[in-house]
C-alpha cells in the first residue's frame, strides 16, 4: 500500500515538471515580433546604404568621365587655328589710260588669287562666309566673295578668287595720277576665315586666320612685279 502511493505522488510530480519545460520550449510570440521588426528595420538600412554607394559611385564616374573629356579637349583635341595662304596673284586684266586735260586716270584691272586655306585640327573646320578684299593705300577698291565651306580634318583647300577693281572707288584718289605716271601701281590683298571647330561633338571653339599680301603692278608689263605675303597672328578663343 505505501509503495503504490509512493509511485503516484511522483507521477504528479513529473507532470508539472514537464509542462514547465515545454512552456518554457516554445518561443515567446512578442520576442518573434521583436526579432522580425528588428530583421525588416535592419535590411531597409542596407538597402539606404547600398543605394547611398552606388550614387556616389555613378556621380564619382561621371566626374571622371568629365575630367576625361576635357583633358582630350585641350590636349589631343586642342584646336589651332587655320592656315590661310596666298600662294599667287596675277594680273588678269589691265588697261590705263590718263586724260591730260582732266588729269583723271581710267583704270580697269582684274586680278587672280590663287590662295589656300590649311585645316590642321584632327576634327573638320567650318567656316563662314566672307570675302577676299582689294586695297590700294589703305581704301577698299575691290572684293571677291568666299562662300562658306568645311574642310575635313588635317586637309588643305584650294581657292581661286577674282578681284576686280571697281573704278568709282579710285575716282578721288589724286594719288593714282602719279602712280600711274610712275609706272608702277601699289595694292594689297587680304582674306580673313573665321569658323568653329567642334571637339568631340561637345565643345564648339571659335577659330580664324587672316592673310595678307602686299604687291606692286607694272602698268607698262602687266604684271606682278614684287609680292610679299604673309599670315597675320590671330588669336584664339576660349569657347562658344
Amino acid at each position: 500500500m505505501n509503495g503504490y502511493s509512493i509511485k503516484s505522488d511522483d507521477k504528479k510530480e513529473e507532470k508539472p515538471a514537464t509542462a514547465m519545460l515545454a512552456a518554457a520550449s516554445k518561443p515567446n510570440a512578442s520576442s518573434m515580433e521583436t526579432q522580425s521588426a528588428n530583421g525588416g528595420s535592419g535590411k531597409k538600412v542596407r538597402r539606404k546604404r547600398n543605394c547611398k554607394i552606388c550614387i556616389c559611385f555613378t556621380i564619382l564616374l561621371l566626374l571622371l568621365i568629365f575630367v576625361v573629356i576635357l583633358i582630350l579637349a585641350f590636349t589631343l583635341f586642342k584646336p589651332k587655328r587655320p592656315i590661310t595662304t596666298i600662294d599667287s596673284v596675277t594680273v588678269d586684266r589691265l588697261r590705263a589710260s590718263v586724260n591730260p586735260l582732266l588729269l583723271k586716270v581710267i583704270l580697269n584691272l582684274t586680278l587672280n588669287v590663287d590662295l589656300s586655306l590649311k585645316n590642321p585640327n584632327r576634327v573638320g573646320f567650318s567656316y563662314d562666309s566672307s570675302s577676299a578684299l582689294l586695297n590700294y593705300r589703305g581704301q577698299l577698291i575691290g572684293e571677291a566673295p568666299l562662300p562658306a565651306n568645311r574642310i575635313a580634318a588635317r586637309e588643305t583647300e584650294p581657292l581661286n578668287l577674282t578681284l576686280t577693281l571697281m573704278a568709282d572707288r579710285l575716282l578721288s584718289e589724286s594719288q593714282l595720277l602719279s602712280d600711274v605716271m610712275a609706272g608702277v601701281i601699289p595694292l594689297n590683298t587680304f582674306v580673313k576665315v573665321s569658323g568653329k571647330v567642334t571637339v568631340l561633338k561637345i565643345f564648339k571653339i571659335k577659330v580664324q586666320s587672316s592673310s595678307s599680301c602686299d604687291l606692286t603692278i607694272s602698268v607698262s608689263d602687266r604684271n606682278v612685279t614684287s609680292q610679299h605675303c604673309g599670315a597675320i597672328a590671330a588669336q584664339l578663343p576660349v569657347s562658344s
